[in-house]
């Protein structure tokens, strides 16, 4: 097996970070032995923007969102991450 190199000390985040894009972690880890992290209280973070619907069109998910009893932002949502999903197949 492979000796691993020994991870310096880093005096700052930067000096990490630069540290990291310049060298090959494979060379210091050992990923064999990790382990998936679980972070269930991390949020994906949102952005907000302005869309402009045509108002007919606005009403007709309004309606939709309705008969699904959920709020018609999210079905919105829903159904953009639904689209791209589907595209990147």
């Amino acid at each position: 097996m492979k000796k691993r190199k020994e991870i310096p000390d880093f005096q700052s985040e930067k000096e990490e970070r630069e540290f990291w894009e310049s060298h090959d972690s494979s060379e210091y880890l050992d990923l064999r032995k990790a382990e998936r992290a679980v972070l269930p209280n991390l949020k994906p973070s949102t952005k907000t923007i302005s869309l402009r619907l045509p108002e007919g069109l606005l009403d007709s998910i309004k309606v939709e969102a309705n008969k699904r009893d959920m709020p018609y932002q999210s079905l919105i949502k829903a159904w953009l991450a639904q689209d791209v999903q589907d595209s990147r197949r």
